[in-house]
This record gives C-alpha cells, structure tokens and sequence, in this order.
C-alpha cells in the first residue's frame, strides 16, 4: 500500500514525515521559549513548513496564529504582540520585507521561500535565501529531538477576525476543547467536506485562512493525498484535477468566477469525472455563478457557512439549492439557529433579522485581550456575527444583508474602520466612509469616499499611495471618490447604507 503523501511543488512528504518534523519543531519551540497557552506566529504562503508550525503548536499545547502574507510589518506585529507570540516562523522573502520593524521579542524561524512559490509570485531568487542571520529551518528541525508521541493538546490554531472595534481579533477556545471535543469536531469537519480515506485534493486557497486550514487538517486527518498549489490559477487547477485524478476540492466564489471566464474549448478538453465533491464558501456566491458552475460539473458543488467564532453551521447540496435558490442550507444536526429582531424577540419563518447560532460541538470561546466584546455578540447563549437572514418553513438559512460593515473582498476579510483611519490620517482629509461595491470578480471591493477639509485638496493618487504605505494590497480601496460633503446621520455620524445603496441597488442583494 503506498503512504499518503503531501505534494508542495518538487517536494512530497508523507504524513508521518509531516507529524516527525513538526514533533521535532515542537521541542525546538520549547527550547527557545514557547509555552503552553502561548503563541506561535505562521507568516507564509501556502508551504509544507506552514503545516509542519501548526501542528508543532498543537503538540505543545499553543495556538498557531496564521497571518495574512500580504500584510504590512505594522499589522504583523501588532497580532504578535496581541497573540502573546514568542515566535514566527516565516517564509525568507517576506522576512526581508519585515526585517527593519519585526518586534525584536519574537524570535524569527525562516525557511526558504520554495521554488514553485518564488516562481509563482515572480519573487527574486536572492530574496529567497534564508538571511546569514538566521538559521535554516531544516537545519533548526535537525537539532533537536522529536517530542515524544502524544495526543495534540490543542486544536492548533488561534484565528484572527474583524469586529465592532476595526482591529482584528483572536477567536481563543476558552477553556481548551477536551480530546473528545476535538475529535467530534474532526469528524464533523470529515462530513462536512464530503471526506472519506483516500482522498486526493488540491489546496488552492491560502491556508492562513481558517476554513482553508480546517480542509486541509481534516483532508489529513483522513490520510488523503493532498497537493498544495502555491496560488490559485483557473486552468493550472483543471489541469492538476485531470493529473492527478482529484476527488475533492474547497473553492471560493472567485475561483469559479475565474474557471467560468476560461474560453470554453480549454473547459472542455480537460476531464474532471475524478471529481466527486467540492465545497464553496468564505463569501457571498452569485447566483448565476452557482448554477453554471452546477451545470458544468455536475450535482457535486456543496455551500456551506460558518464563521471564525461558531465554525461550521449550514451546508447545502446540488439539489437543495436547485430547489431553493439562495440558500445557504440548513443547520447540521444540534445546532440551534435562531432570527431574533432588534427589539431580542425571535422571528418565525420568513421574517428577516439578526442570525444567532449555537456553538455545537466547539467549546466556549473569548476574543484574544477583548473579553467584553465576546459579551456583546451573544443573545440567550447565541452567538452572532452580525449577518442578517431568514429561515424558510423547512428551516433552511437564507442569508440577506450584513449589520456589520465588515466587507470580504474574493474570500478575505476586510474591516472599513482600520481602512478609514490610515485615510483621515492625511493632514488634508476631514471625514472619509469605507464600504464595499459590488465586483464581478471579488464579490465585493472597497470603496472610499472622502470629504476634504475646507480649502484642502488632496489627490486621489495621494489618498491612494498612503494606504498603500500602510495597508496590505488587498485593503487598499479600488475606487476613491472626493466629495464636499457626506451624507450624515442627526448624531452627525456618516451614514454608510445611503453611499452604498446605490451600488447594491441592481444586484438583487441588499449589502
């Protein structure tokens, strides 16, 4: 019987190599300083070294804290030192790109940025070597002995999520999952994703991203083959399906916007029968996008949602969705979904409102040094993110609009307060409003307006090259307008749905 393997472009790994290395980094952790309850840092693209961190973490009883690669040294030290981090382990280029404001208490582990990544993002080969300063992290792997074999202590990773407050925050487990806990939440992951021994699929998001990550632990977890694509890329993945007979796939709504704009005679000449079940989420999917991607592969598309805090909550078929339109699915067994109008009264079917929802089979949790704002999302021992919806008769979830000003831009989280204050820092600048428009690509983009001080003129090329100074990429507005006044609530407070309304108001969806 051949061992499972784990493809990272010219490198494969089998599953027990993955857990030897990673028992071997979590001594080495232990050695410099790590801790029980601690933090680790993981700032890398999609890499072996990412998963051998994370689990290394988890045998040791602290949380990995996956870290956007795209942002600034500002934003990674400010979830390190929010984390409590006592180490990074960091791919060579972007620690080049830290290396003049990396907080000087957390000890830097660099690994080589890989070839398929240095080729894939088009990144200098001498940006890539491990810096004289710093050891190599296979050569830091080898110096220490393997920590001897016992069950993780934790469920290894502390994600970072948006709120009320515009700065991330960790979603902490508190107290720990027991070991039953977690293992009813593998198995649940296992179900959710459609996952059986055996499987082969491609991992094509970023796994600092926590449903990438989940797919990814869980598709382990079943011993399958997993190959980690260094970036998305629409017939790249088409092609790696019909190699390597992939059985299984997570996507989110801009992949399939990119598969579809394949012309169609490269779409036809690649065979996907291999496939058996893909699973889509992280963002709003449009509905003619759902249904072509349904008519070219087939009843095996599955939607499900979730959030950071609550994990996993509803999932629907092909058919359920052909069947209902919009849906989002309905809530896997024991968990409680409830609509609940602003006045805390719960709405019956068809009634929209606030979504609240159980935690299930996940233990209780706390935001990472923000334990009132845990207190401020939770109703009857509901939890909320803010997402406003309807159940229908047969109680499935219908999700219609977002009390929160949160905007996910192509699957990524993007929070318009930390935006606008980077804007109203420009010394021209009075008040400026951050939001999302609809984009056919990424589902959503930023949008900026921004109101200038009396006799001030600032640029837009201006306003732009400040956030990108500041910002990752990814949270710099696509579109800046200047306007002498915004519209403004009688509090004086900007109101936000009167600037984005005109954008949403075609789409069918109110965002």
């Amino acid at each position: 019987m051949f061992a499972a393997m784990i493809t990272s472009g010219e490198r494969r790994i089998t599953h027990a190599e993955l857990k030897e290395r990673a028992a071997r980094v979590a001594s080495g952790l232990l050695a410099t300083g790590a801790r029980e309850g601690g933090a680790v840092g993981v700032l890398m693209r999609n890499d072996v070294a990412f998963l051998e961190a994370v689990y290394a973490a988890a045998f040791i009883g602290a949380y990995a804290v996956p870290i956007n690669w795209h942002s600034r040294a500002e934003e990674v030290n400010y979830l390190l030192e929010d984390a409590g981090a006592t180490h990074v382990v960091v791919h060579a280029d972007l620690l080049r790109e830290l290396s003049s404001g990396l907080d000087e208490r957390v000890i830097p582990l660099c690994a080589p940025t890989p070839a398929a990544v240095r080729a894939a993002y088009g990144i200098p080969a001498e940006r890539c070597a491990v810096p004289d300063r710093c050891e190599t992290w296979d050569d830091w792997i080898q110096r220490h002995e393997p920590l001897p074999a016992q069950p993780a202590r934790s469920d290894g990773a502390m994600s970072y999520t948006s709120g009320s407050t515009g700065r991330p925050k960790g979603v902490r487990r508190r107290p720990p999952a027991t070991r039953a806990a977690r293992d009813a939440v593998g198995q649940l992951r296992q179900r959710w994703f459609g996952m059986r021994p055996g499987l082969r699929t491609a991992i094509v998001g970023p796994l600092y991203h926590s449903v990438q990550l989940s797919y990814t632990r869980a598709a382990l977890s079943m011993d399958g083959d997993v190959f980690l694509a260094p970036r998305f890329d629409a017939e790249g993945l088409l092609r790696l399906i019909e190699r390597e007979r992939l059985t299984h796939l997570q996507l989110v709504p801009i992949m399939m916007v990119r598969l579809l704009r394949l012309p169609a005679e490269t779409r036809a000449k690649y065979d996907l029968s291999s496939l058996e079940f893909v699973v889509h989420g992280a963002a709003p999917c449009s509905r003619d996008i759902k249904a072509q991607m349904i008519e070219w592969w087939g009843p095996i598309l599955h939607e499900h949602y979730g959030t950071t805090e609550a994990g996993m909550i509803a999932r629907s078929s092909s058919q359920e969705w052909l069947e209902r339109p919009g849906t989002v699915g309905r809530p896997y067994e024991g968990r409680i979904v409830r609509i609940y109008d602003e006045d805390g009264n719960v709405l019956p079917a068809g009634r929209e409102g606030e979504v609240y929802v159980s935690l299930g089979e996940l233990s209780d949790f706390t935001y990472q040094n923000a334990d009132a704002e845990r207190a401020l999302i939770e109703r009857d021992g509901l939890i909320t993110n803010g997402d406003i919806g309807y159940l229908d008769a047969d109680g499935y979830l219908y999700l219609c609009d977002r009390k929160r000003d949160m905007v996910i831009t192509g699957g990524v989280n993007v929070y318009p307060v930390e935006v606008e204050s980077i804007l109203a820092s420009h010394p021209s600048v009075l008040d400026c409003a951050v939001f999302g428009v609809p984009d056919p690509e990424f589902g959503e983009s930023l949008m900026a307006v921004v109101q200038p001080r009396p006799g001030a003129s600032p640029t837009v090329d201006e306003l732009r090259a400040l956030a990108a100074s500041r910002l990752a990429s990814y949270k710099v507005p696509r579109v800046i307008e200047l306007r002498d006044e915004l519209p403004r609530e009688d509090s004086g407070k900007i109101f936000k749905r009167a600037l984005r309304e005109p954008y949403w108001a075609a789409t069918g969806r109110r965002i």
